[in-house]
């Protein structure tokens, strides 16, 4: 039986971190592996600054027409507010679960970090996220620049004439599905690459390492199970839908995502719980399909516990003005890698986050590989919100939906 990369990433893992803690920090191995985590990590982090571009000029310059009627943008609006509530919710909980951690020993590998800068004026700061050179930026790493940069981009492309923007737009798609490939090139070593990092990072600090890690998995289900309670409770307020029905209509694609890990191999289960919610079909037919594709509400969360656990893993303490900017990174990011694998979207997600803030992500990968379980929970808390915010949102409105008067 063929054993998945995401099983073989986490055997990697271990490993890494066993192997690691009984040799020391003077393995004579040491600075091979080095070696090896140092270019698998660099040739991961080569694709993600384009591919952050282009996933932004697909996904927002060239958003079919269909999707602005009406209920389409009363749905994206909700989208956008309970992903920003999922954003906060992540830092208030990382803070209240990261903030007493130490890991000692990683001073090594902490060189990036110590060189973070302090954050300058204001004004600088405002100048500086207006690229003169957008080139020049990406080339420096500057994602926030790069960002709104692509995000101007993005809504220019919709002012122009259609068959050219369809043809930026396959461009950029193009550039994006290649990229894509060179990540998934990437990590089919993963495993080695992983194991190589872990053993680095378990000689020199022993078991501190994987007792984080162990608390951030802790973190991603207790936020997983809270914002899919959340949602339940929601609908039973909000749109006075009884739990057990909600509860019974969810369970069959609850069931599927937390077996799969998709959301998408969950919409028509999804469906078939609308059906029995009584929702119209028209309006479900517009939603549904929208919450899929753009509403993982766990996203934001998981983006800001993994930061925030990055952070206290490499000493790096984040200022309110830098954890004020994760939120709307996390929940921007969330929007534009909708639908990509998980494991590519893990780092499309979180390493320019991370970077924006000051974060290094040598250690990031360490994440992915424990990402298995609480990717069961947030799954399933994401099916669950689309179902709810679909109950929210159609309940009431039956099939007689106004025509768009945009």
């Amino acid at each position: 039986m063929k054993i998945p990369n995401a099983a073989r990433i986490l055997i990697g893992l271990i490993a890494g971190l066993a192997g690691g803690y009984l040799a020391g920090s003077q393995a004579a191995a040491l600075p091979a592996l080095q070696t090896i985590g140092g270019l698998w990590l660099d040739a991961l982090r080569m694709p993600i600054v384009p591919l952050v571009f282009a996933l932004i000029v697909t996904g927002l310059g060239t958003t079919a027409s269909g999707g602005s009627t009406r209920v389409a943008r009363r749905a994206i609006g909700a989208f956008i507010v309970f992903l920003f509530a999922s954003a906060v919710f992540g830092v208030a909980l990382g803070w209240g679960m990261f903030s007493s951690w130490q890991v000692a020993g990683l001073d090594a590998l902490r060189i990036d970090a110590g060189k973070v800068p302090s954050l300058p004026p204001l004004q600088d700061s405002l100048r500086a996220l207006v690229p003169v050179n957008p080139i020049a930026a990406a080339a420096q790493g500057a994602i926030v620049p790069v960002v709104i940069f692509a995000l101007l981009f993005a809504v220019a492309l919709r002012r122009i004439e259609a068959r050219h923007a369809a043809a930026i737009g396959e461009f950029f798609q193009g550039v994006a599905d290649a990229l894509l490939v060179i990540i998934g090139w990437v990590l089919l070593a993963a495993p080695l690459g992983v194991f190589a990092l872990a053993f680095d990072v378990a000689a020199r600090s022993g078991l501190g390492v994987g007792a984080l890690l162990a608390w951030y998995v802790a973190a991603r289900v207790i936020a997983g199970i809270v914002l899919m309670a959340a949602f339940v409770l929601l609908v039973a307020v909000a749109a006075r839908t009884p739990l057990r029905a909600f509860a019974r209509a969810a369970l069959p694609a609850q069931s599927v995502a937390f077996s799969t890990q998709s959301s998408l191999a969950s919409l028509p289960a999804m469906i078939e719980g609308a059906r029995a919610l009584n929702l119209p079909d028209r309006q479900v037919g517009t939603v549904l399909p929208l919450a899929v594709a753009l509403f993982r509400i766990n996203a934001p969360a998981a983006i800001t516990l993994a930061i925030l656990a990055l952070a206290k893993l490499n000493g790096v303490e984040l200022s309110l003005a830098q954890l004020a900017l994760v939120v709307p990174l996390s929940v921007l990011n969330n929007l534009v890698i909708a639908g990509l694998p998980n494991q590519i979207s893990f780092f499309a997600a979180y390493a320019p986050v991370a970077l924006a803030v000051g974060v290094p992500i040598e250690l990031l990968p360490l994440f992915l590989a424990v990402d298995t379980i609480p990717d069961m929970f947030a799954t399933t808390a994401n099916v669950t919100a689309d179902l709810a915010v679909t109950t929210l949102l159609t309940e009431r409105g039956g099939d007689d939906e106004p025509a768009d008067d945009a």
